[in-house]
C-alpha cells in the first residue's frame, strides 16, 4: 500500500503541539490555556496513527503474528532504552545536588515500582514515557481481540473505559473514579483500536463519502468545542484540569478521515519529514526541558518563564534542539552497528 505522507505531516503539528503543552503555562491566561486545550488532540492521534500504521501491516498477513511480536519487541526496546537514559540522569541530578545522597536515592527507587515501570510508565522524570508503554500494552491487547475476531467488541469496551477515564480526571467533578485517562486501558487502547478500524477497507471508502472541505470544518468545530469543553469543566465548574474531553473523541475520527482523504498532502516537505521523527522528538524533548528550565535558573532567569515572548522561544529551542539530538543519537547508533558488525566480520 502506497505511502500516507498526510501521517507525518499531521504529526508535525502533533509533536509541537505536545512541546507547547510542556512549555507553555497552563492556566496563565485565558489564550495559554486555549492554546494547551487546542493541543491536546496530539496525543489521541498518536495512538490512532499507530494503531493504523500496525492495522495495515497485518490485516491480510499470513505472517501477523511474526509482525506483532517484531512491533512489539521495537516497542519495548524503544521503552527500556528511554527509561534506563531517564534513570540514569535522575541519579546524576540527585547525585550533583546539595540533600543526603543515601536518602535521595532510596525516595527514588521507592517509586520505581514493578506497576509504575511495566504500566503507567511512571517513576522517572521521564513522565512522558507513559505513552510508550501504554501504546505496547494497547497493541497487544488489540492483536488479541483481533485474531479473536472481536474487534467490534473491544471498540465497545475501549469506548466506555475511555470515557470512564475523563470521570477521573477533567469530569471528576460530577462523579470521580479513582481512574485516570493517561495509560493504556483508559485512553491508549481506545485510540489505537480507532486508529486500527480506519485500516480497513470499508473504512477508507466510507471516509471518503465526505468531502475534504467537510472533514476539514469538522476539526475546526471539534477543536474549538474542545476549548469551549475544557473551558466549562474547569473555568465554571471548577474541575481538575483536564487533558482529554468527550469532545476529542470526534476530534480525532475526523482528523483520522481527513488523514485518509489526502494520502499525499505533505509530500516531499520538511515538515512531513520531521514529523516521521516525532517518536524520537517526544522522547527526548523532556530532558532538553530540563536542561533549559536548570540554565535559565542558573543565570537567575527563572521568571521570564510567564512571558510570551520566551514561551515562543522555549519552544522552539525545545523542539529544535530535541530535533538536532535526536539525529545525533541516530547517527552515533549507525557508526556503533557498523563498528560492532564490521569487528564481528573481522574475528
Amino acid at each position: 500500500m502506497e505511502r500516507n505522507y498526510a501521517i507525518d505531516f499531521i504529526k508535525f503539528f502533533a509533536i509541537l503541539a505536545v512541546v507547547i503543552i510542556h512549555t507553555f503555562p497552563r492556566d496563565h491566561q485565558l489564550g495559554y490555556f486555549a492554546l494547551d486545550n487546542l493541543s491536546r488532540f496530539a496525543v489521541p492521534y498518536f495512538f490512532a496513527a499507530s494503531g493504523y500504521l500496525f492495522g495495515i501491516k497485518i490485516r491480510k498477513n499470513p505472517e501477523s503474528l511474526n509482525y506483532f511480536k517484531k512491533y512489539s519487541i521495537k516497542i519495548l526496546k524503544i521503552y527500556v532504552s528511554w527509561l534506563l537514559f531517564y534513570i540514569c540522569y535522575d541519579i546524576l541530578r540527585i547525585s550533583a545536588s546539595d540533600g543526603n545522597l543515601t536518602q535521595g536515592l532510596f525516595r527514588y527507587f521507592d517509586d520505581l515500582t514493578a506497576l509504575n515501570l511495566l504500566y503507567y510508565g511512571q517513576g522517572t522524570s521521564g513522565y512522558q514515557l507513559w505513552f510508550v508503554i501504554s501504546l505496547a500494552w494497547s497493541i497487544s491487547t488489540l492483536y488479541l481481540f483481533y485474531k479473536m475476531k472481536q474487534l467490534n467488541l473491544l471498540v465497545i469496551i475501549g469506548l466506555f473505559l475511555n470515557v470512564a477515564g475523563l470521570f477521573g480526571q477533567s469530569y471528576s467533578f460530577f462523579i470521580e473514579l479513582p481512574v485516570t485517562s493517561r495509560d493504556a486501558l483508559f485512553i491508549g487502547l481506545f485510540y489505537t483500536t480507532l486508529g486500527f478500524c480506519f485500516s480497513h477497507p470499508k473504512s477508507v471508502r466510507y471516509s471518503r463519502s465526505f468531502s475534504m472541505e467537510t472533514s476539514a470544518l469538522l476539526i475546526v468545530f471539534f477543536l474549538i468545542l474542545q476549548v469551549i469543553e475544557g473551558y466549562w469543566l474547569e473555568k465554571i465548574l471548577s474541575a481538575k484540569h483536564g487533558e482529554y474531553f468527550i469532545s476529542t473523541i470526534p476530534l480525532t475520527v475526523f482528523l483520522f478521515i481527513f488523514t485518509i482523504q489526502s494520502p499525499q498532502l505533505g509530500k516531499g516537505l520538511w515538515v512531513s519529514k520531521i514529523g516521521a521523527h516525532s517518536l524520537g522528538i517526544y522522547a527526548v524533548h523532556v530532558f532538553v526541558i530540563d536542561l533549559v528550565d536548570m540554565l535559565l535558573s542558573n543565570l537567575g532567569l527563572g521568571h521570564v518563564s510567564q512571558h510570551l515572548i520566551w514561551n515562543i522561544i522555549d519552544a522552539f529551542l525545545v523542539f529544535s534542539i530535541s530535533y538536532i539530538a535526536y539525529h545525533l543519537i541516530q547517527k552515533a547508533k549507525t557508526r556503533v552497528s557498523k563498528w560492532w558488525h564490521g569487528g564481528k566480520v573481522v574475528t
